[in-house]
């Protein structure tokens, strides 16, 4: 592996001490939600996207270089990171006056599938250190054939797909320049975005949550319960419509008001509503979240923004079987309105806003075609392609338009919920329908009709979430005093901490976690959402699980919590009695 010119040193520690300080402001509502998700779903790849193309002929990897510096130096997302934690505040950013863009050269190792498959694994699956400034790495794969493999990889907490495409665009303007930037930096941008959220009243946006958020109950995954999978990691199925099934679905759905990406919010609504429905014959309500850009705000320049304004937000809706599928399409139709006027809200103000919502579990989203853009790449360079991020969601299916009109299906799901086979059934029975709706669904045709082409389909199954829960051993006795996370030593008793509460004599929270760090993390999350202080802890056993539950807290921007080891129960007892005050204790 040969870094590349891009691949340069942060700058020396005189030119660092000159340097401007960088400018600082706190994450936006939805960076916290991916922060807040990373950290609750600790998982190698999680939140990492990428875009790739091959580069025909020779690369000039010297001006390819200079190319990707000039837009560093125009957008202020590349030089930015997560600023130093400051006690007993969220996460901050910081926009730095200078970042050298990350270029790293593997070669020559050949284009072919194997060498490119392990390559965008690789590259995906190697952590950002979101505290260095710049989201984006770059990777470059020498083939025999003299041409290039260029792979983009990128974190959701500061880009999304649109924002990466108008940084390819404005590479390929450098690019062909070859020359010293014109202009300054690019506005609006990250910063400009922050300040017209702020302004917003979140009164209409907060009242109009209360009641659009899922009511409790809502059936969240159109997959019956089952066992554990005995599966780790993500998987990926695909399903394809012909050009002239695409072009079917999409003159049926126009003639209903609809768009395609309604038709498929439609036929997962059926699908949930055929798991929820066990045979009843009353309404059920069932929820799923919809994609949208988070760019249709009435910010000049909001649209060619890039940053992490991609956002997921709940669509809840009834289904009733004696309802027609054009009723139905009508009122997702009307969410679909509704939400456009709310895609600056995140996920996570919308449960603040309706306590008791069920969270949803999966994502749909209706993506333009690979190699959409204004900006025709440069002599040599195919259009990009996109490979999807994994998200703490544990399916997420996405729609794209072929080159030819086709319509692919794809399905990122978590194998700890759903196996390999279950997300290929679940998927097979989405295009299915897709298929046979615009085939046999008219103005009149009943949900209860338009489910009749999955009679004798097997149901799909999903297994609980396997992150085990932590018990309360005692209650907060003081409103936003935080909890502490005891967490119980490898082979100890699961009450060996039952003790302790007895004796606990202060104000916080007392959480019993299990020798688990995915356990540890998605129990303090809630805490750290709410702005809660937060310490963890235990017997001597727990103490390098607490450590490294501590610093995962703070990798993701929060102050790291104190930790707390003693090795008798009066110690640990007196220890947690001011855990606010101390950075640790022994026994």
């Amino acid at each position: 592996m040969n870094a590349a010119p891009g691949d340069r040193p942060p700058p020396s520690t005189a030119r660092a001490t000159a340097a401007p300080r960088p400018w600082i402001h706190p994450a936006t509502p939805l960076q916290l939600d991916v922060l807040l998700d990373g950290l609750a779903h600790p998982g190698r790849g999680l939140y990492t996207e990428q875009l790739h193309w091959l580069w025909h002929g020779p690369l000039d990897t010297e001006r390819f270089a200079r190319a990707w510096q000039t837009v560093t130096g125009q957008e202020a997302v590349l030089r930015t990171g997560l600023a130093e934690p400051a006690p007993a505040a969220a996460p901050r950013f910081a926009v730095h006056a200078y970042a050298a863009p990350l270029i790293t050269h593997h070669g020559p190792g050949g284009t072919g599938p194997r060498a490119w498959e392990a390559l965008l694994a690789t590259e995906r699956m190697r952590e950002f250190d979101l505290t260095r400034p710049g989201p984006l790495r770059i990777a470059l794969l020498g083939g025999p054939d003299g041409g290039t493999r260029v792979l983009l990889t990128y974190h959701r907490a500061l880009l999304d797909p649109v924002g990466v495409r108008r940084l390819l665009e404005s590479f390929h303007r450098a690019y062909a320049a070859d020359g010293p930037a014109r202009g300054g930096e690019r506005r609006p941008d990250l910063r400009d975005h922050l300040r017209w959220v702020g302004a917003q009243d979140p009164a209409p946006a907060r009242e109009f949550w209360t009641w659009a958020a899922p009511p409790a109950g809502s059936v969240t995954l159109p997959a019956l319960d089952r066992g554990p999978t005995h599966q780790s990691g993500h998987g990926r199925t695909s399903q394809r419509l012909t050009p002239a099934e695409a072009a079917r679905l999409r003159a049926w759905a126009a003639l209903l008001g609809a768009a395609e990406s309604t038709a498929l919010h439609a036929a997962w609504a059926l699908l949930l509503y055929r798991a929820g429905s066990g045979g009843a014959p009353g309404a059920v309500p069932v929820a799923f979240s919809a994609a949208v850009s988070g760019r249709m705000i009435p910010l000049e320049g909001a649209g060619q923004l890039p940053g992490p304004l991609g956002n997921a937000l709940p669509v809840a809706v009834d289904v009733h079987p004696g309802a027609t599928v054009a009723v139905l399409l009508g009122e997702l139709a009307g969410r679909a309105v509704d939400l456009a006027a709310y895609e600056w809200v995140s996920p996570g103000q919308i449960r603040s806003w309706a306590p008791g919502s069920p969270r949803t579990e999966s994502v749909l989203a209706f993506l333009p075609p690979d190699g959409g853009g204004r900006n025709a790449p440069p002599p040599g360079a195919d259009q990009a392609e996109v490979a999807g991020a994994l998200t703490g969601m544990p399916v997420a299916v996405s729609a794209r338009h072929d080159h030819d009109g086709g319509l692919t299906l794809t399905a990122v799901h978590d194998r700890t919920r759903l196996t390999d086979g279950d997300a290929a059934e679940l998927l097979w029975q989405t295009a299915l329908l897709l298929r046979r709706l615009p085939l046999e669904a008219g103005p009149d045709t009943t949900v209860a009709e338009a489910l009749v082409p999955l009679y004798g389909a097997p149901s799909p199954r999903v297994a609980p979430a396997p992150v085990p829960a932590a018990r309360v051993l005692r209650p907060a006795a003081a409103a936003g005093a935080g909890p502490v996370c005891l967490i119980r030593p490898p082979g100890a008793a699961e009450d060996c901490y039952d003790r302790i509460a007895e004796r606990h004599r202060g104000t916080r929270a007392l959480l019993a976690c299990p020798p688990d760090p995915d356990s540890v993390l998605a129990a303090l999350a809630p805490a750290l959402a709410a702005g809660e202080p937060v310490a963890v802890g235990g017997y001597p056993g727990a103490r390098a699980l607490a450590q490294e539950a501590a610093r995962r807290v703070a990798a993701y921007g929060w102050s790291p919590p104190p930790v707390l080891v003693a090795g008798s129960d009066r110690a640990l007892a007196r220890a947690l009695a001011g855990p606010s005050q101390r950075g640790s204790s022994g026994s």
